[in-house]
């Protein structure tokens, strides 16, 4: 055969060779490939294209079921209340049916999105939140309620709240920082210095609001943060002992406000008409409520603002035992499937990104549930997708449609991006994602 026949003869099985090996051992990359790409992947302009699969159903169906859920609730504990103030028993959900509606939108469309595009987004996005922060503090933007000011109006029947825009910046931006720390992320002053530098504005500023229970959901999903990502444990400990002497700090110096409702937590019933009030109408209400509850809209015990931060105690009142378990299976699927997206995660950042919105939603839900069951102090923060709250509500959404992005390209076994931060050099994170390496690479000793 001529020199031309054998050379054709070559390439034409090489296709064929490359087909099977990657039956077995999985898709097989070349440097400089960006991530959950093949050479079938290529365009017709030439760009590449993602290889997506259909995303996590669980986490689709948990979150729309909790919606729903909230706005069915957000309608029972309020109708009464807004028929008495304007003869419209739909004042109040209807601006939650909006955002519901409006967050669907944004979580379809940050599902067809790639997530990496936020990386180039992520210091926009903390600047922006860092802003709306400190302007949420200003007397001529803020709008103050019960001694906080947590909201901009941004019109006559618009507002805004900060500190949740807060939340999804800070998970993006610090998923973007600590995937490109790699192993440094152990030192403590090239790794934990700098994350407290990055940590610390948010944190004080929340609790400047004073928003203390927000404050509390920063903290720890900046912790889960640094832990996923590989800190020393040894650095960790100094972080929560730290985060732990702050809080102290906060308590004594923000107000009074902090130490009473300590005070309230530990005997409630010390001031039943006055301080202790909300807590002991959420039990009396969770009581009311028995195994089966007593049916939408005949509320037995009334608790103030039950369509917000106390909303578990409707739940509890008209759905009862099995309504209240049915909200908490709920979250715990959601949690869940955001865990196993974080560990199948295509890359580093993806992985972390998945792992910072899980930990904020499903710390948020355990914090308010804890509330209406008298197991922490009452810290106004809201139940996610199901308290009454706009803002909430759309951000919430966004985040999940980010997850959902990540978890269409999740994969069991294969390779990872060999950029800086993920790939051998990051094989000390504790996400078992980023220490996947290519069978047939490491066989062949190239990658």
């Amino acid at each position: 055969m001529t020199d031309f026949g054998q050379g054709y003869a070559r390439r034409s099985r090489e296709p064929v060779e490359l087909e099977r090996v990657s039956r077995i051992t999985g898709p097989t990359r070349s440097v400089g490939r960006p991530p959950a790409v093949r050479p079938s992947s290529i365009g017709a302009n030439g760009g590449p294209k993602r290889e997506l699969h259909d995303p996590d159903w669980v986490i689709v169906v948990a979150v729309v079921a909790l919606a729903a859920i909230g706005i069915l609730m957000v309608y029972s504990a309020s109708a009464i209340d807004s028929y008495s103030a304007s003869r419209n028993t739909f004042q109040m959900v209807a601006p939650q049916i909006a955002a519901g509606l409006a967050g669907l939108i944004v979580m379809i469309i940050l599902t067809r999105v790639d997530y990496r595009y936020l990386r180039k987004a992520s210091v926009f996005l903390a600047v922006i939140a860092i802003a709306l922060l400190v302007i949420v503090l200003l007397p001529m933007f803020g709008v103050i309620r019960n001694g906080s000011a947590r909201w901009i109006r941004l019109g006559p029947f618009f507002e805004i709240h900060p500190s949740e825009v807060a939340k999804l910046a800070l998970v993006v931006y610090m998923a973007h920082w600590l995937a490109t720390r790699g192993t440094r992320i152990k030192s403590f002053f090239h790794g934990t210095v700098p994350f407290w530098i990055i940590v610390l504005p948010f944190v004080v500023l929340v609790a400047r609001e004073p928003d203390l229970g927000t404050t509390t959901v920063i903290v720890l999903i900046a912790l889960v943060l640094f832990f996923v990502a590989g800190a020393s444990l040894l650095h960790l400990g100094m972080a929560m002992a730290g985060g732990i002497a702050g809080a102290a700090f906060l308590v004594m110096t923000v107000g009074a406000y902090p130490l009473q409702r300590i005070q309230v937590f530990l005997d409630p019933w010390s001031d039943p008409s006055n301080t202790g009030y909300h807590t002991i109408k959420g039990l009396e209400a969770l009581a009311a409520g028995g195994l089966l509850g007593t049916g939408l809209g005949n509320d037995r015990v009334i608790v103030p603002n039950d369509w917000n931060d106390f909303i578990f105690s409707v739940i509890g009142q008209e759905l009862g035992f099995v309504g209240g378990m049915v909200v908490i299976g709920l979250f715990v699927a959601l949690a869940w499937a955001g865990i196993r997206t974080a560990l199948h995660a295509p890359d580093t950042f993806g992985g972390l990104l998945a792992a910072g919105i899980t930990a904020w939603i499903c710390f948020q839900a355990i914090i308010n549930i804890s509330v209406v069951l008298a197991l922490v102090p009452v810290t106004g923060i809201t139940l996610p997708f199901v308290s009454q709250g706009g803002s909430s509500l759309v951000v919430s959404f966004a985040a999940v449609g980010i997850l959902l992005s990540i978890s269409r390209e999740t994969a069991e076994r294969g390779w990872v991006n060999a950029s800086a931060d993920s790939g051998r050099g990051y094989g000390r994170t504790y996400l078992p994602g980023s220490r996947r390496r290519s069978i047939a690479a490491g066989s062949t000793g190239r990658v």
